[in-house]
């Protein structure tokens, strides 16, 4: 217990130092890292951190993923807005003692969108569409019958016709089981490099100051700005309880301590019966400007169909509230499992 609260000292310690200033709200790029995968935790409000195992831990809390017994796939398809749509794919295994071992990939697509210009506002005839991706190696182990330990390295990039930006990150996490149903997680996500825009459409041709009429132009290249990846701290508590023998009921609650907007307090809950059928329900609040979030309520449903030779099959769906646009998000989780 002494070792989880030292280490729970240093996550806060650097969440200080990377998460939570309020002189760089607003300020981070590459939000693709804040968008959360997998059914049954966006379902739960991104709530369950403490708690969660099996590949949706990658996102979540790396340190979950120590529990997976055997081998598993995930597929989760988010419908997200402004035509927006989000594919997350992950593959892991538990090898023993030797930990646990997986990987992920995340990709959104935006569909077509035509060229315009300052000569053509109305489209040149040409079409485009940004590729934003996120590739991450997980490795987690069990450290006690209580402790378990996880990490996720990753590479984020972002290309936007001939213009492209590369970063690195890393996150940590840590998972605590009490005695009984109570459990303890933290997690610090996005720790890593800053990132910056390049490539050949940032050249530009142009005429060489203090030169004679007629003389050649030159190639100037545009020089933008370095930008931060959105760094946070995560602290959960969850509860398990055992209602009988077919029913249980689980609650769940995490604060997320940001540098790119405010403070977040996220609740869920999950009811299952015979570990088979679920409902889940979450709220998602920011604890300033309350009224300026963008998401609200969560619910969704799922499915755990044991099938023969150990072979496990889960099917999730989650709704989320998106204020100010006309529709929601809607997200479809398949999973399987190989004990």
């Amino acid at each position: 217990m002494k070792k989880l609260l030292v280490l729970l000292v240093l996550s806060a310690c650097i969440a200080v130092n990377f998460a939570g200033d309020k002189s760089r709200k607003g300020t981070t790029g590459a939000d693709q890292l804040l968008i959360p995968v997998g059914a049954r935790g966006i379902a739960m409000g991104e709530s369950f951190l403490s708690s969660v195992t099996g590949l949706e831990a990658i996102y979540y809390n790396p340190a979950g993923f120590a529990h997976q017994q055997g081998s598993e796939a995930m597929f989760s398809y988010m419908s997200y807005f402004a035509d927006i749509n989000v594919s997350y794919f992950a593959v892991g295994t538990n090898l023993g003692d030797l930990g646990s071992f997986a990987f992920s990939i995340k990709s959104f697509d935006f569909g077509n969108i035509p060229v315009t210009t300052f000569e053509a506002p109305d489209g040149t005839g040409d079409i485009y569409s940004p590729s934003f991706l996120t590739a991450g190696i997980t490795y987690s182990k069990v450290i006690t019958d209580r402790v378990s330990i996880g990490a996720n390295a990753k590479v984020i990039s972002e290309s936007i016709m001939d213009v492209s930006a590369v970063g690195f990150a890393i996150d940590f996490g840590v998972q605590y089981k009490f005695s009984g149903n109570l459990s303890l997680g933290a997690a610090v996500k996005n720790i890593g490099t800053n990132m910056q825009y390049g490539g050949p459409e940032l050249q530009q041709r142009a005429p060489i100051p203090n030169t004679l009429p007629g003389s050649r132009s030159g190639m100037y290249q545009i020089v933008t700005e370095t930008f931060q990846i959105p760094s946070y701290f995560e602290l959960a508590l969850g509860y398990k309880f055992d209602l009988n023998e077919q029913n249980m009921l689980q609650v769940a609650s995490t604060f997320r301590n940001n540098n790119a907007l405010e403070d977040q307090l996220k609740l869920g809950l999950e009811y299952g019966f015979s570990n088979m059928f679920f409902l889940r329900g979450g709220y998602d609040l920011l604890l300033e400007n309350t009224n300026q979030n963008t998401f609200g309520l969560t619910a969704g449903a799922g499915v755990n169909y044991q099938m023969a030779d150990g072979i496990n099959l889960t099917l999730d769906y989650a709704f989320r509230e998106v204020k100010e646009f006309p529709t929601a998000n809607h997200i479809i989780t398949l999973k399987l499992g190989i004990e």
